[in-house]
């Protein structure tokens, strides 16, 4: 289960900063954003097992090919929602920090990402949840996680391993949904 849960986290944090680093450039440009949008939507649509296959032949098995494609699912989710919270920063704002003398960099790091980050957390949110589910694939490529005990179970014929991995696999995708769910919540109400 813990390594289900890093695997998890970690592709969840790594598609998160390059969704950062992406959605930051395209917020104020239409068509670059349009772009990189229509990228992660290919990359999204393309089934899980069919990805990391794709992937085998560059990186190999194991963790890497796993958490390369798990990151690059969360880019869809992600990027749409940076880009909806830094757009939905009122202009008036944005021309109140210009007069206070912010620069760009201090105006998106004290004003635009914290106004931005409910939105910011909701994605990281509903990303991990679905991160959660698509990793027990990760196992058809020796990716390790709850995917490996359901696996067995199939090729054992076990019916209860099927149902401890699934389950498990649930129970964990609820759990974080709550937490991360609480979270949103303390962060608006901070707002």
């Amino acid at each position: 289960m813990w390594q289900h849960l890093v695997l998890s986290i970690s592709a969840v944090l790594i598609g998160l900063v390059i969704a950062l680093v992406i959605g930051i450039f395209c917020a104020r440009r239409q068509r670059l954003y349009a772009v990189a949008l229509t990228i992660a939507n290919i990359i999204f649509v393309i089934p899980s097992l069919a990805l990391f296959a794709l992937l085998i032949p560059l990186v190999g098995l194991g963790m890497k090919p796993a958490l390369i494609g798990l990151s690059s699912y969360c880019l869809l989710i992600l990027l749409r929602n940076i880009v909806t919270g830094l757009r939905g920063v009122p202009a008036d704002v944005l021309d109140a920090a210009d007069g206070m003398g912010y620069g760009r960099w201090q105006r998106l790091f004290r004003i635009e990402l914290p106004l931005a980050a409910p939105l910011i957390l909701s994605g990281a949110r509903i990303a991990l949840v679905t991160t959660i589910g698509i990793a027990t694939v990760a196992a058809f490529i020796d990716g390790g996680g709850l995917g490996t005990i359901i696996l067995i179970g199939i090729d054992q014929e076990y019916l209860e391993k099927i149902l401890v991995g699934g389950i498990l696999t649930a129970l964990l995708a609820i759990s974080f949904d709550l937490i991360l769910t609480r979270a949103e919540r303390l962060l608006v109400r901070w707002q």
